[in-house]
């Protein structure tokens, strides 16, 4: 399988939640020190207010930033090792197209959500729910929030993308999965969602089930060429071999 991710994006975001982490852990401290400092109780208590605000903005920043591009293996890493195996002829792409994690394989294209999975959480339809983890989530753990509708907006942006891009190529199904990355965290009640979800490792056995068509040669030509045009600018892609 050949990954195409921007790494230097990664790096970025990766410096960018180390820098609203620590900073925003500083200004909070600072805050808390006013409380001590100062003989004008109002002047004080107000820029107490303040950084005790910005701070805590900026360290919920910090914290979510860091479970996507700092944590390790990053969601985009999990799902590499969720694919790899069944994607032999795959090529998945990383913060590069209007859908941050794409797999195209001469089968087709799958546009996949990645998501934490803390507490437990449950679908039906696209109405989810999440329980418990309430403590994780003040810290900056990032709330379910509704991955159906998620995914859908990036099939769409993707779909708009292909016809722009890659204009001979007629309407392509985009294909489209939710996956939970928290290695050993597996409170899931997915059975009832409108769009196929799972924890990653399920996936593979997943997509060994489905059967697909090739698509047409010209089409996934210039599919890749679309895709592949938006990755020109990288210094390295990887390859991982197809071995199960």
């Amino acid at each position: 399988m050949i990954i195409l991710r921007d790494e230097k994006r990664i790096a970025r975001l990766n410096l960018l939640a180390k820098i609203t982490s620590y900073g925003g852990m500083a200004i909070l401290l600072i805050g808390l020190a006013l409380a001590f400092v100062g003989q004008n109780f109002q002047r004080v208590f107000l820029f107490q207010l303040g950084a005790l605000f910005v701070g805590w903005i900026a360290s919920q920043v910090g914290i979510y930033l860091t479970q996507r591009y700092v944590r390790n293996p990053r969601p985009d890493q999990v799902l590499d090792e969720a694919v790899r195996k069944v994607s032999k002829d795959g090529r998945i792409y990383h913060f590069l197209l209007p859908a941050p994690h794409t797999l195209l394989t001469p089968h087709g294209i799958i546009v996949l959500n990645p998501k934490p999975n803390t507490g437990k959480i449950s679908v039906v339809g696209d109405n989810w729910q999440q329980k418990g983890g309430a403590f994780r989530r003040l810290l900056g753990q990032e709330p379910i929030g509704n991955p159906t509708r998620e995914v859908e907006r990036m099939v769409e942006a993707l779909a708009n993308f292909i016809r722009k891009n890659a204009p001979e190529v007629d309407e392509v199904p985009i294909g489209a999965l939710i996956v939970f990355t928290t290695k050993g965290a597996t409170e899931l009640d997915l059975k009832e969602s409108r769009i196929p979800a799972m924890h990653y490792t399920k996936v593979k056995g997943f997509l060994r089930q489905q059967k697909r068509e090739l698509l047409p040669p010209d089409v996934y030509a210039a599919l890749r060429r679309a895709f592949d045009e938006k990755a020109v600018h990288l210094t390295e892609v990887i390859y991982e071999g197809d071995s199960a």
